[in-house]
């Protein structure tokens, strides 16, 4: 029989010790489709968007790398800014 019949996808990944992981990597990957939509709403490219932030392209792509999980607050504000955004953190 199955052991994770009835459980939650959550529960599974807690056993198997990577929930924290995989969900980091979820929050980053949406924040990263939005910070792509927001530029293509003001369109913005890349080199653009690193223009303004007076960084280097390969910085912007780090941080839009949607398996970068290592990004400040700070450049994650930076980031909403320089596309007319504002950053929301909340906790749920």
């Amino acid at each position: 029989m199955n052991q994770y019949t009835g459980s939650n996808f959550d529960d599974f990944l807690a056993e198997e010790g990577i929930l924290e992981e995989v969900t980091a990597r979820a929050h980053k990957r949406l924040l990263a489709l939005q910070l792509q939509d927001a530029m293509d709403e003001v369109q913005i490219s890349k080199s653009e968007l690193a223009g303004r932030l007076q960084t280097s392209r390969s910085q912007v792509d780090r941080l839009l790398d949607p398996d970068n999980t290592a990004v400040t607050l700070d450049s994650l504000e930076r980031l909403a800014r320089a596309v007319g955004k504002q950053l929301v953190v909340r906790l749920a």
